[in-house]
């Protein structure tokens, strides 16, 4: 029997050992070299053109001829980007019908109907169903068919790798003006919702070009304000011209408010980089991935729970307590008028001077939680002042037809200049408190969240007194 301490056994089992491992360190190396090699000659006949034989086909670098052209890159990326805002507007009407037939038009009857066979008290029903499960109701009606739509498809064209394309296509244009090129991405994320469009600048690495993209975000038009400058656009834009042109020019100026507010974007980033937040731009490694079929049930997943139903979230906490705030003023009167006209006249003086009235300016400021009321809130009030201002008034609604709507706006003694600054506020104004709390979350400071909210609203006051003052001078 050998025992463990055997002079010769033991260097039998060393000698083994090393064999063993220099064999086995020897076919790794062999391995991973071969690896190298075959990796680095497949990027090679991908990259690489030789003139003895024609070049190999990558349908990945064809895609990307098209997409990345200084001629094409553009027209393409507008072309698509257009393609999706008209899939969300046009197939978000159907869905927002649905939900506003079975929450406003049946819902609310039931539950006033409910508050009478239990003897509610007609403030409480009135606070409680006009005003809080109103708001709500439309909130929800009217923001969540868009936001299922846009999310998923702006999620699909990021799984397939197009979005680092667009980045690409802008990185140039956004280092001019001192920002980042992945803010491309949260801004076109801002035309789906601007709360989302916030959180998207996590993707940018710089603290200071992402506060840069924090604050512009604004200025993309979110889906809650899109019915706005449709609805304006129709009345007082395609008014102006033939039935047969009409639509084809309230699309044009709807669109030409979404490219001014991108324009914004670009100018203000401008400032702030060479103000408040100077700084060097950022160099930044742009990898683009190659195209993948998506992920139908991960694109699901994140679209629908990770954005849609969290922002709609906040959206509806908000919107429940300007629900409640909204029928208040509307229906608390002192003396021989209600609450809301003492402030509609207080802000009329300041409406008039910037081309628009104290019944928009008060709309936008009890509809600050959501903008998908400001239009109910503007009618509702309109209604209030050509009215009574007795029990019962105060309960959102929309008119039946465009007809109806415009008779009620022109009562309320609105112009072409109206209509047109107010489209330029709702473009340039607050952000909403959804997106102002979610800028808060980002950011971690009171600073700049109040730096984020006050500078488009006072931008939006001084582009509608230079236009009013233009339009008295003109007109």
């Amino acid at each position: 029997m050998t025992t463990p301490t055997d002079p010769e056994k033991i260097e039998s089992i060393l000698s083994t050992a090393e064999k063993l491992r220099w064999d086995i360190g020897s076919n790794f190396h062999d391995h991973l070299m071969e690896a190298i090699y075959t990796d680095a000659a497949r990027i090679a006949d991908r990259a690489v053109s030789y003139p003895e034989k024609p070049p190999r086909f990558d349908l990945d670098r064809t895609i990307d001829r098209l997409v990345t052209s200084r001629v094409w890159g553009f027209p393409l990326m507008l072309l698509l980007l257009m393609i999706v805002f008209w899939l969300t507007i046009s197939g978000a009407n159907y869905p927002s019908q649905f939900l506003a037939w079975l929450l406003l038009d049946n819902g609310h009857p039931l539950l006033k109907t409910l508050a009478a066979d239990i003897n509610l008290p007609w403030w409480l029903s009135g606070l409680l169903i006009d005003g809080i499960y109103l708001a709500t109701a439309w909130v929800i009606s009217v923001m969540l068919p868009p936001m299922a739509i846009f999310f998923p498809l702006f999620t699909l064209l990021e799984d397939f790798g197009y979005l680092p394309r667009v980045a690409f296509n802008l990185d140039n244009v956004f280092k001019k003006v001192g920002a980042h090129g992945k803010q491309a991405l949260s801004m076109s994320m801002g035309f789906g919702c601007n709360a989302a469009g916030v959180v998207a600048t996590r993707i940018i690495d710089s603290p200071r070009e992402r506060l840069i993209a924090i604050i512009t975000n604004n200025f993309s038009l979110c889906n809650g304000r899109w019915p706005t400058q449709i609805l304006i656009a129709t009345i007082f834009i395609g008014g102006l011209v033939s039935a047969q042109w009409a639509g084809l020019i309230s699309a044009m100026a709807v669109v030409g408010i979404a490219v001014l507010g991108v324009f914004f974007s670009f100018a203000v980033s401008w400032g702030l980089s060479r103000t408040i937040l100077k700084g060097e731009v950022s160099t930044f490694s742009l990898e683009l991935p190659p195209y993948r079929p998506p992920r139908i049930w991960q694109t699901i997943y994140t679209s629908v729970i990770d954005r849609t139903l969290i922002v709609l979230w906040r959206a509806v906490v908000f919107a429940a307590p300007a629900g409640a705030v909204i029928w208040l003023i509307s229906n608390i009167t002192i003396g021989d008028a209600v609450l809301a006209q003492y402030f509609i006249d207080w802000l009329n003086p300041l409406g008039l001077l910037v081309g628009l009235n104290g019944i928009i300016l008060l709309a936008y400021v009890v509809a600050i939680p959501a903008n998908e009321i400001v239009i109910p809130t503007i009618l509702m009030l309109t209604t209030l002042v050509l009215g009574s201002g007795g029990a019962g008034r105060g309960v959102l609604f929309e008119t039946q037809s465009l007809g109806d709507t415009a008779a009620l706006l022109q009562a309320g003694n609105w112009t072409l200049l109206t209509a047109v600054n107010l489209m330029l506020f709702s473009l340039v104004h607050n952000p909403c408190s959804t997106t102002i709390y979610t800028i808060y979350k980002e950011t971690g400071s009171l600073k700049w969240t109040t730096i984020s909210a006050l500078l488009p609203v006072v931008m939006g006051f001084v582009l509608t007194f230079f236009v009013a003052q233009v339009w008295h001078l003109l007109v």
